[in-house]
């Protein structure tokens, strides 16, 4: 299913806008489901030109990557993060086939008072990636939190600081509730999932894609 660690480490590049070896290196957690949170996994010295080069969207909700415009630095992190390298580390660390499997890629700029709502992500997603760019973050809600159950959002076993390059990956399953609190201010982050299937992939950016013509055109939220 995956590939031996000796030929894991071989792919991996010393260069890596990514700090590959602190996630290679942190053990994964298993309640209340499988999930690891990796401080700093933008690496400290890259962290500030890719916080410069962050696509800023004016409005909520998700943006498909590609209709974005963004710097050299950033589309070095996009081409890190779609790699073989850390496709090949997240399916050995959850022990799960990821081979063959399309990605996708969003970002959002803009956190709404009407985000943060408990769920579980949809069921045509197998890995979520969670990456945060905001510089600072003086609120208390707008961090998420991983939840014991899906009704109560003060129920959690850790939460993670939209900052900094954190990451959070998780395994989608019917019991991975994650949420926070409202916070209605500018919060940079990015998702990136590993799909079910190809249409499951098209069908969703799709979606996305209209939303975005919505959003532009006509102001929506």
């Amino acid at each position: 299913m995956t590939e031996p660690r000796m030929q894991l480490e071989h792919k991996i590049p010393s260069a890596s806008i990514l700090d590959l070896a602190k996630l290679r290196q942190t053990a994964i957690q298993h309640q209340p489901y499988d999930y690891v949170i990796i401080p700093q996994f933008i690496k400290p010295q890259e962290f500030p030109e890719i916080f410069k080069q962050f696509p800023r969207v004016a409005k909520g909700g998700s943006w498909p990557v590609e209709r974005l415009k963004y710097g050299e630095k950033f589309g070095q992190l996009v081409t890190e993060l779609e790699s073989d390298a850390l496709r090949h580390l997240i399916a050995e660390k959850f022990a799960v086939d990821l081979a063959g499997k399309p990605t996708m890629i969003t970002v959002r700029g803009q956190g709404r008072s009407k985000d943060g709502g408990i769920h579980t992500d949809s069921v045509d997603k197998i890995i979520t990636l969670l990456l945060y760019v905001n510089m600072e973050w003086p609120h208390p809600g707008g961090r998420l939190r991983i939840l014991r159950n899906g009704t109560d959002i003060n129920d959690y076993a850790d939460e993670i600081e939209p900052v900094q390059g954190n990451l959070l990956i998780f395994r989608r399953s019917d019991h991975s509730w994650h949420g926070h609190l409202p916070a209605a201010d500018e919060r940079l982050s990015l998702q990136m999932n590993w799909m079910i299937d190809q249409s499951s992939r098209d069908s969703e950016l799709k979606r996305h894609r209209r939303s975005a013509w919505l959003k532009k055109f006509f102001g929506g939220y």
